[in-house]
């Protein structure tokens, strides 16, 4: 199912093949999709059916000129229609054979999210570290994602503190730095196609096998290689947001 970092016995090989850019790409067919999907819905990630590309840079939806290609889901009602039941997932994934699917955060799982370089060097350092790393996918448009448990939510809606790195569909050009994926937004989840003519993908390098952490044992490292990242020196005056679990 995917590319295996978490191990000890040849991590720091393959980890630094990864880095150097050789890591294998996915097969280009979609054979392994169906199965991939399963996985994430029985891992608990919450899943509904996405827009895909179309010729160009282009996207399946009916909008003219979407800000999102290939990116969002199909209904507005995602939130609610967003499930882990088999069945469900086994029909959309046939009767959509082309479509995406995206995960809704916030409800069991949410997506720390990176620059690509940031979050390789992120990455490296945490295994280095003895740190348990979750799921992490690589987005071919630039981006690392490290999925984590969620923040939770609290029974009083007024007891929930937003964070200032939480990130919503309609806010993702406002965070080119580190993105916090809660309540009210989503991710792609892989497998996914992306617009281009070079076969942009959306892919695993550790799987799900790998159980969700803490976002707190990550938040440190990731801010720490996105300021690097940014050319600006780590700001450790918010390393503790106020959390709700």
């Amino acid at each position: 199912m995917s590319a295996e970092f978490g191990g000890r016995t040849g991590r720091q090989g393959k980890l630094s093949q990864w880095l150097r850019g050789r890591r294998p790409k996915e097969a280009a067919d979609d054979s392994g999709r169906e199965p991939l999907l399963l996985a994430a819905a029985e891992a608990g990630l919450p899943l509904a059916p996405a827009a895909y590309p179309a010729p160009g840079y282009g996207c399946s939806c009916d909008r003219v000129g979407c800000p999102t290609p290939a990116r969002h889901p199909v209904s507005f009602a995602w939130q609610t229609q967003s499930t882990t039941d088999r069945a469900q997932i086994e029909r959309w994934a046939r009767h959509q054979p082309q479509a995406n699917f995206i995960t809704a955060t916030g409800m069991v799982h949410d997506v720390l999210d990176v620059p690509l370089e940031a979050g390789r060097q992120a990455l490296e350092r945490l295994l280095d570290s003895g740190i348990e790393v979750g799921p992490v996918a690589e987005s071919d448009d630039g981006r690392l994602l490290f999925f984590t448990l969620t923040r939770g939510t609290p029974e009083d809606e007024d007891e929930w503190w937003p964070c200032e790195l939480d990130c919503h569909p309609e806010t993702m050009d406002e965070h080119p730095g580190l993105r916090w994926h809660c309540r009210g937004s989503y991710v792609l989840v892989p497998p996914a196609r992306l617009p281009g003519d070079d076969g942009h993908r959306v892919q695993w390098v550790r799987g799900l096998e790998h159980p969700l952490p803490d976002p707190l044992t990550l938040l440190e490292v990731l801010t720490d290689s996105c300021a690097r990242y940014a050319g600006e020196e780590p700001d450790h005056t918010n390393a503790a947001w106020p959390l709700r679990h």
